[in-house]
């Protein structure tokens, strides 16, 4: 098994606009070759999807705009080949391993039906902490990780108003929420879902490195939006935290590889153990 590649598809949700998250994204997976390959699918652009007899993991990426929102052609397509996933896992024994990030994480929240997706009062955006849960605490994906942890936020939308009698029923957790903001009112959005043993995401964009972040904010335009919508001094607190290694490094090189670690061990182990 060790000299077979693993396949993986990279679900890109940009809609064709340019981005550093799938160049990071492509790196950490670099990381872990040459034991494994991957393919890129533009979902929203080209409604492109894999076919699932030929990939192993997915990672389905962050992208701009409405989650409640689609054409009516590549949502339904989507939303559809979550379900084929699902039913898979549901009827092999060697399983699909999905990562879904940002946009993706809240049209996943929505379609199975976990929580409510709203438009946040203001754009969330820069390095923020991250709070396990108590499930988190033992989540492998969070495996050294602090608690809190940071990570890039960069969201206009929220998962909020869990149904818990739903997560029961499906067996999904909670595994990270927002930090506590004692002067608004506002309820804790949700930052991670452990959907399934197979089925993880996360709001927040584990994919961010420090390097790329720096460079998008050396664009003077991207500068000078942000610093009107954070002020002076949080755009200089978010350069200080981009630059301290126990931040966003940490994240970076810490929860993809986490995922793609615990999914790679999984389907060879299967695949070793199906194929003797």
């Amino acid at each position: 098994m060790s000299n077979k590649i693993i396949k993986i598809a990279l679900l890109d949700m940009y809609n064709g606009e340019p981005n550093q998250g799938m160049r990071c994204i492509i790196e950490i997976i670099n990381r872990f070759s040459p034991v494994v390959s991957f393919k890129i699918f533009d979902v929203r652009l080209k409604s492109e999807l894999p076919d699932i007899k030929s990939f192993d993991i997915y990672i389905s990426t962050g992208g701009p705009g409405n989650p409640l929102i689609g054409d009516g052609n590549w949502d339904v397509k989507y939303y559809e080949f979550i379900d084929s996933l699902n039913k898979w896992n549901a009827e092999n024994p060697v399983k699909k391993h999905v990562l879904f990030i940002c946009h993706s994480f809240q049209m996943a929240c929505l379609h199975f039906g976990l929580a409510t997706v709203t438009k946040r009062n203001d754009t969330s955006f820069g390095v923020m902490t991250m709070h396990k849960t108590n499930e988190g605490k033992t989540d492998p994906l969070f495996e050294g990780l602090a608690d809190p942890f940071y990570a890039i936020d960069s969201r206009d939308y929220q998962v909020v108003q869990p149904k818990l009698s739903v997560f029961a029923k499906k067996g999904a957790k909670i595994i990270s929420l927002e930090k506590i903001r004692d002067h608004v009112q506002y309820e804790r959005a949700i930052m991670a879902v452990r959907f399934t043993d197979y089925f993880v995401g996360t709001q927040f964009h584990p994919e961010a490195d420090p390097i790329s972040f720096v460079s998008h904010l050396r664009n003077k335009e991207a500068k000078e939006k942000i610093k009107e919508m954070k002020g002076k001094k949080k755009f200089r607190n978010m350069l200080e935290d981009l630059l301290d290694d126990d931040k966003i490094y940490r994240t970076n090189e810490t929860l993809i590889p986490n995922f793609l670690r615990i999914a790679i061990n999984d389907l060879m182990k299967t695949k070793k153990t199906f194929s003797n």
